[in-house]
């Protein structure tokens, strides 16, 4: 079994308000908290911050709280659809990032909302099968750069924003402690629902197809059927961990959901039968920021003081595919 030993966040300086966005588009507060539940979000400083980097801060800051170094770590799995270049992935950028001169093994995933979870799922079973003791997880995105800042963009681009999460993962130095399960899913016949098309692949001429449709390279959201899916897959997911476990959701100590949305959060904690105290939700401070979202609220729930050894915590997350996933951990 596999356990986290260390976890860690960072997020940009700039804080970009709801009022910031009434400047830049035809919005207001109360609409953007209404629907969403934001109140503010970071934004990257072009010079200063890069998906890479800002994982690494993240990942540094896991690896402190862990009592080790970067050349502790066998392994990188780095969760983003946001990477700084094309190719190569992001993972090999943090290796360099941390300075780390041994030739681990180091890779991307590509799951978007619910790819820190996959990515947490692809290490714990590196760690339980033995083949590597210390492995970096890591969640981290810049939408900022990406987003259609404008009143036409405005449905997608109030919710998105930039940050990074880490996790290190160590075999369980306690029995029946650490990752129980996890569970992952997806469902391709609605890739088109929550998607960002172009540049694609699949032209003759992708560069001049991205200048003639250059719309298309903004996220686009079918948000109605989105929250129909997101509130039916959710409690699926989270009930499928307890299940597997021979859990109640009355046992569940902290929950911690991919942050999409307040709404969605709040139908699940109703779904669930969970207190106010028993979920973490920071997207009013730093909105939807993907694959960085459940690490980053898991950082600061231990921060905080929300999460205890022994505790039994729930990450779960829903997003574009769609797929979506849940991990069991006993602190």
């Amino acid at each position: 079994m596999s356990e986290i030993a260390g976890v860690g966040h960072y997020v940009p300086d700039r804080v970009v308000t709801n009022a910031d966005l009434t400047t830049l588009m035809e919005t207001t507060d109360e609409w953007i908290q209404e629907r969403t539940g934001i109140r503010e979000r970071r934004w990257f400083e072009e010079g200063k911050d890069t998906t890479a980097n800002m994982g690494a801060n993240a990942a540094r800051k896991a690896l402190e709280m862990a009592g080790l170094t970067p050349d502790d770590v066998q392994m990188i799995v780095f969760a983003t659809l946001s990477p700084d270049y094309f190719f190569p992935g992001s993972g090999v950028l943090l290796q360099r990032e941390l300075g780390i001169k041994d030739p681990i093994p180091a890779f991307d995933v590509r799951n978007q909302c619910s790819g820190f979870v996959y990515a947490l799922s692809m290490a714990d079973q590196f760690v339980k099968t033995g083949m590597y003791d210390t492995v970096l997880v890591v969640g981290s995105e810049i939408h900022s750069s990406g987003l259609d800042i404008s009143t036409r963009g405005r449905g997608v681009s109030v919710i998105f924003g930039d940050g990074a999460g880490a996790v290190v993962l160590r075999p369980s130095t306690r029995p029946e402690h650490g990752i129980l399960s996890t569970h992952l899913h997806s469902q391709g016949e609605h890739a088109e629902e929550l998607i960002v098309k172009e540049p694609g692949s699949n032209r003759n001429n992708r560069v001049d197809y991205v200048v003639a449709n250059e719309l298309e390279m903004y996220p686009y959201m079918n948000g109605q059927n989105v929250f129909k899916h997101a509130v039916v897959r959710f409690p699926q997911v989270i009930k499928e961990a307890l299940d597997h476990n021979g859990y109640q959701p009355q046992d569940i100590n902290m929950l911690i959901p991919h942050q999409a949305n307040l709404r969605i959060t709040q139908y699940v904690q109703q779904k669930m039968g969970l207190s106010d105290d028993k979920i973490f939700s920071n997207i009013q401070r730093y909105g939807n920021t993907t694959a960085a979202s459940v690490p980053i609220a898991l950082s600061e729930a231990v921060q905080e003081g929300r999460i205890k050894r022994g505790d039994l915590v729930c990450l779960a997350a829903f997003g574009s595919g769609f797929t979506w996933a849940s991990a069991l951990i006993k602190w």
